[in-house]
């Protein structure tokens, strides 16, 4: 039987989407399933849905659920601090690193404290159940990946059978580990905005930095197939080469930070995907006995992508309004809104039901216009 891996890219509060394309994929798998993704991998907030479902003790359609739950009860402020005194505290905490050398004085320096998050995620993920599900044969491995400071490379640290075997490559490696909620942080520390976390010697951030190739991580594991759940529009025509609007003024601080957001979350899967794609096309063009023959190893992966039809800036642009006061004023001052051209920003951060649930109801909808590859994917 072949192993299907699900890959849930990071993205903040875009990662909602993922919830609502998972829902469409239950009502489409026949009832009773109890896991169709053998291997899980996620990164940054992607991480923090992969090991929700990963340590869920029920079918899959009950995990699911409990993840729409979950993403149900997140507000903002069960993300970070937003009290007035919080926000100014980070920067007043930037200014001091700079009598410091740029070092934070007690913790890593942030402008978000995101201590609500390590508290919400503690309540609903149980870890110890990882070692139980892959002892009974229905995980065989789950991954989170993180950045390392020190040496700059993509570490994805994973839990599983005795089969999956730790790798090494360009600025990438596999770490056998016993996941935690450390390393979930550490995958979500996105820089400059939450903190740096410690994992041995060293610290680490966001996992979509220096994420060269998201993909590879599912298939060093074992991965024969590959049902990924994106979080950006990019990949729709439609969307290409379009301007969002017109430039009547430099950049603003929310429209740079956006691009920046993008670039770290989106752009290297994308470009991953598109690569996965070519090798997979050249592969199906040459004759399986040729590369027997030349002792080639590759074979076509399998994979079916999902991604937003919609732009999720715009419709962050509307909820905007919804965001506590204080963070609403940080948004307009940095441009982080419609007007100011940083919507994009907006929607990374943006933890409020009316976003949420405009996400959840998009990704179902995405999903289930995709009905017929999805069953023809699990061979329904």
């Amino acid at each position: 039987m072949p192993t299907n891996a699900l890959i849930l890219s990071g993205g903040g509060a875009r990662a909602a989407y993922q919830v609502g394309v998972l829902n469409a994929v239950n009502e489409l798998l026949p009832a009773g399933v109890h896991n169709p993704f053998p291997v899980i991998c996620g990164t940054s907030a992607g991480a923090l849905n992969a090991l929700a479902l990963a340590t869920h003790t029920g079918s899959f359609y009950e995990a699911s659920k409990d993840l729409e739950k979950i993403w149900g009860e997140l507000q903002t402020q069960k993300v970070f601090r937003t009290r007035w005194r919080d926000l100014l505290g980070g920067g007043g905490r930037l200014l001091t690193s700079l009598f410091n050398e740029g070092v934070g004085k007690g913790k890593s320096i942030a402008l978000l404290d995101n201590a609500p998050l390590r508290e919400f995620a503690d309540r609903h993920i149980n870890f110890p159940q990882l070692d139980a599900g892959i002892q009974k044969g229905d995980l065989k491995a789950v991954c989170v990946t993180a950045m390392n400071y020190s040496s700059g490379e993509s570490m994805s640290f994973f839990q599983g059978d005795p089969s999956v075997k730790e790798w090494r490559r360009y600025r990438r490696t596999g770490v056998k580990a016993q996941l935690s909620l450390d390393h979930l942080m550490a995958s979500s520390a996105i820089p400059g905005i939450f903190p740096a976390i410690r994992l041995g010697r060293d610290y680490f951030g966001d996992g979509a930095l220096r994420q060269v190739a998201p993909i590879s991580p599912a298939l060093h594991m074992g991965a024969d197939r590959i049902f990924i759940v994106g979080v950006s529009g990019n990949r729709n025509p439609v969307h290409w080469a379009k301007p969002k609007l017109r430039a009547r003024h430099s950049p603003s601080i929310g429209q740079v930070f956006g691009h920046l957001f993008s670039s770290a979350f989106i752009d290297s899967f994308e470009g991953d995907i598109e690569h996965l794609e070519r090798v997979n096309h050249l592969l199906r063009l040459v004759p399986e006995k040729i590369l027997q023959e030349q002792g080639v190893k590759l074979k076509p992966v399998d994979t079916l992508i999902i991604s937003p039809s919609k732009e999720l800036d715009k419709m962050a642009g509307r909820r905007i309004r919804h965001m506590p006061r204080s963070v609403r004023f940080f948004f307009r001052a940095t441009g982080a809104t419609t007007k100011g051209g940083g919507a994009t920003t907006s929607s990374y951060l943006l933890f409020e039901k009316p976003y949420i649930d405009d996400l959840i109801e998009l990704g179902y909808q995405d999903a289930m216009w995709e009905k017929e590859q999805i069953q023809a994917f699990f061979q329904v």
